[in-house]
């Protein structure tokens, strides 16, 4: 069997690179996808849904040096579960419960446009690939 998600969304806060022991780059960074609709009494509704993501090796470094809070990014990867199959579930400061949806990046590709830091140009594309074990920078 095979699963496949992509998700497009604001990215949280600043991604999180660090290095398992085996020497290999993890970036971790929260993703909040939303939608807005309007619900059967003619209410406008926004639901935002919030990702984790984690993406591996190259991908890892690309997404650290050039993902920033606020970047808008679409992924593509595959959902990790708790041990039980289920979304990481979690209490929040006012009591609710809370998940945490888990991903692991194939691809990240950058849809946003450029900050005021970066050179000028109009929009930003760019994307990191890993096919069967490689990292591909596009």
């Amino acid at each position: 069997m095979y699963h496949t998600i992509i998700i497009a969304g604001n990215v949280g806060k600043e991604p999180e690179m660090r290095y398992i022991p085996s020497g290999q780059a993890v970036t971790s960074f929260s993703l909040a996808s939303s939608r807005g609709y309007t619900n059967s009494s003619g209410q406008q509704v926004k639901e935002t849904i919030w990702f984790r993501i984690s993406a591996w090796g190259k991908m890892a470094e690309t997404v650290q040096n050039y993902v920033h809070k606020g970047s808008k990014v679409l992924v593509e990867g595959r959902l990790t579960a708790d041990e039980k199959g289920n979304p990481r579930t979690f209490t929040r400061q006012d009591g609710t419960t809370g998940a945490s949806f888990e991903v692991t990046a194939s691809t990240v590709r950058f849809i946003g446009s450029r900050t005021e830091g970066e050179s000028a140009g109009g929009e930003e594309s760019g994307e990191t690939t890993t096919t069967d074990g490689e990292e591909i920078p596009f």
